[in-house]
């Protein structure tokens, strides 16, 4: 039973992805800050919308579209990570990594939007 946003696993994978993506992004120059900043930018959306849509649950297609949003912010860091390996090549197998666990994110990210039930 999921009685708090702490019981979806999506959540909590969410909240490790940040944490390694901030460790990585250590190691990037400053002269990637704009590509950088615009990456953890959305990747600390997802947790925060996961958050706000998860309080209003009780309201299926508010929390549905709140997994959206979480969707497109996975896919634009993955965008973000495929610009910094090229910008980036001795990070690149780090962004590798990392872009494939916000890819497998955004399928149980959309897995959990098909299959969440609601009462209207």
């Amino acid at each position: 039973m999921i009685k708090s946003i702490n019981d979806l696993e999506v959540y909590k994978e969410s909240l490790n992805l940040l944490e390694l993506l901030y460790s990585v992004f250590q190691k990037i120059p400053k002269s990637e800050y704009d590509v950088s900043h615009n990456c953890k930018r959305a990747a600390k959306s997802i947790p925060s919308n996961l958050t706000e849509g998860f309080a209003k649950r009780s309201s299926g297609p508010t929390f549905k579209n709140h997994l959206k949003i979480c969707i497109g912010s996975s896919d634009e860091v993955v965008a973000h990570l495929q610009t910094l390996s090229i910008t980036v090549p001795y990070l690149k197998p780090k962004f590798k990594d990392l872009s494939e666990s916000y890819i497998v994110l955004s399928k149980r990210l959309n897995s959990l939007y098909k299959n969440w039930k609601y009462n209207n």
